[in-house]
C-alpha cells in the first residue's frame, strides 16, 4: 500500500533521503483514481527500494505550493531531496516504472 504524504510529514520523508514517488491527487479527479491502484501496484512491487506515496491536494497546500503543482494527477519523482522527473495527467504503469528507473 502506498503512504500518505502530508504538508506535516512530508520534510521528514524527504529527510530520510534516497528515492520517492509522489502522486499528487484529488478524490473527486477522475484521472487521479485511475492512477490510484498502479501506485499502490508500484509501491507493493518497490517495496523498500521506492518510498511510493500520496498526498491530497485538498488537505495539503503547502507541499502543493512548494511543487508549484497546478493539475492533477502530478507525480513526482524524488531522488536525494531532487526532482528528477515529473509527469502530468493519466499514466501508464510502464510509463511510471521508466521514471522509477531514473531515480534508483
Amino acid at each position: 500500500m502506498a503512504l500518505t504524504f502530508t504538508d506535516a510529514n512530508f520534510q521528514e520523508e524527504v529527510a530520510k533521503g534516497g528515492a520517492m514517488v509522489i502522486d499528487f491527487w484529488a478524490p473527486w479527479c477522475g484521472p487521479c483514481r485511475m492512477v490510484s491502484p498502479i501506485i499502490d501496484e508500484l509501491a507493493e512491487e518497490y517495496g523498500d527500494k521506492v518510498r511510493i506515496g500520496k498526498m491530497n491536494v485538498d488537505e495539503n497546500n503547502d507541499v502543493v505550493a512548494q511543487f508549484g503543482v497546478r493539475n492533477i494527477p502530478t507525480i513526482l519523482f524524488v531522488k536525494d531531496g531532487e526532482v528528477v522527473d515529473r509527469k502530468v495527467g493519466a499514466q501508464s504503469k510502464e510509463s511510471l516504472k521508466e521514471s522509477i528507473a531514473k531515480i534508483l
